[in-house]
């Protein structure tokens, strides 16, 4: 009886890493959220940055030629990527004026998969990547 217990909870136990190694790879595909045909240029002022992973988020107030302000969404690599590649907190404050490189989402909503970011000061950042298939990301090893 034991030995049946044991196996039911082994076999359980593979199919929750498979279930979740599938979700981990559904979740980083750029293709299925972003489209690598629409790229885009934004300038406009920032409103708030999330430092999180597995993504940080980058918000802009940019102003369209109809001169409404619209608040756009940029998702970047994760807090810990952007720390190695030499980002710090105290670069992308409240009210800084930036221009952003990316790919708009497929969904047609104000959200964009940021490539790099331009500094007032002429430094640019690599924003990182969704994920993999990113035009925007750097080649896998």
């Amino acid at each position: 009886m034991i030995g049946t217990w044991k196996l039911k909870v082994s076999i359980g136990l593979f199919a929750l890493v498979l279930l979740a190694t599938a979700r981990a790879d559904a979740h980083h595909s750029f293709a299925a959220e972003y489209d690598a045909d629409k790229p885009i240029t934004l300038s406009g002022v920032i409103t708030k940055m999330l430092w999180s992973n597995p993504h940080a988020w980058l918000y802009l107030d940019v102003k369209g030629s109809d001169g409404k302000v619209v608040n756009w969404s940029f998702e970047t690599g994760g807090a810990n990527a952007l720390y190695r590649r030499g980002w710090k907190k105290t670069d992308l404050p409240v009210g800084e004026k930036v221009t952003i490189d990316g790919y708009r989402a497929r969904n047609g909503s104000n959200t964009v998969n940021a490539t790099s970011i331009k500094l007032p000061d002429g430094r640019q950042l690599f924003a990182g990547s969704s994920g993999t298939g990113s035009p925007g990301a750097p080649p896998q090893p």
